[in-house]
């Protein structure tokens, strides 16, 4: 059985989501408070946190910001009234796997949950096939303790970040585009926010490159996207 954690202090909205998740067969908790919420995500292990980003005592973004700090990387998502790119962006920057707003349609809704649980379901057969690290050159890629060492120093990205070189890391050779991208990271088609992938890969290129303006590792494929170096 899944379990999901809601904080939500709308009590409208924490019944509406309770009762079609229990339809779905997941066991619910909810808190009404940030500080209590965030206490209880480090307590207990989630298969999925719905977070609103308005709630008293702890904000929904700084939540989420301690959870990855912590290295808690239950997916999280984020449901709030604001409907701005700049929020969007921001929830998702701060390490959120994806961003409803309100209101909200509840088929909407249920798919996106539905979208996070499988993908995370997936990832988890992925690291029980291959649990050892990726070595190229000087660069190592720890997919179960999701570390980076580069020149025997450990190179801090946040979780998207090492998604994204993760996945490219496990496929070398094989260009992606940004949509494709954003399909397989953000888990579901996120059409538009095509420039938070260049965001996302120009920070990643600033950690893990010497020289980011001609990289070793994470190449460009001019009129695709994407690519991890094939040749090291």
């Amino acid at each position: 059985m899944k379990k999901v954690l809601v904080v939500e202090d709308d009590s409208n909205i924490s019944d509406l989501i309770q009762i079609h998740l229990k339809d779905l067969g997941y066991e619910i908790q909810v808190q009404n408070n940030g500080k209590k919420g965030f206490e209880e995500a480090q307590k207990n292990q989630f298969d999925l946190i719905i977070l609103d980003i308005m709630l008293p005592e702890m904000d929904g973004i700084a939540i989420c910001q301690r959870l990855r700090a912590l290295d808690n990387y239950t997916p999280i998502l984020m449901i709030t009234a604001k409907s701005e790119e700049i929020d969007k962006v921001i929830g998702l920057e701060s390490g959120a796997d994806d961003y409803i707003t309100k209101p909200f349609k509840i088929r909407e809704f249920i798919a996106r949950v539905k979208a996070i649980i499988r993908r995370q379901d997936q990832f988890a057969l992925l690291v029980e096939k291959d649990v050892g690290s990726l070595r190229f050159s000087s660069l190592e890629i720890d997919e179960k303790k999701r570390k980076v060492i580069l020149d025997q120093k450990r190179v801090e990205l946040t979780p998207k970040e090492f998604d994204l070189l993760m996945l490219l890391a496990r496929n070398p050779g094989r260009s992606y585009s940004r949509g494709e991208l954003l399909e397989l990271i953000w888990g579901y088609d996120f059409s538009g926010y095509e420039h938070t992938v260049n965001a996302h890969i120009n920070r990643l290129r600033s950690k893990v490159e010497k020289d980011p303006n001609s990289p070793t590792y994470i190449l460009t494929t001019w009129g695709v996207g994407y690519r991890f170096n094939d040749e090291l």
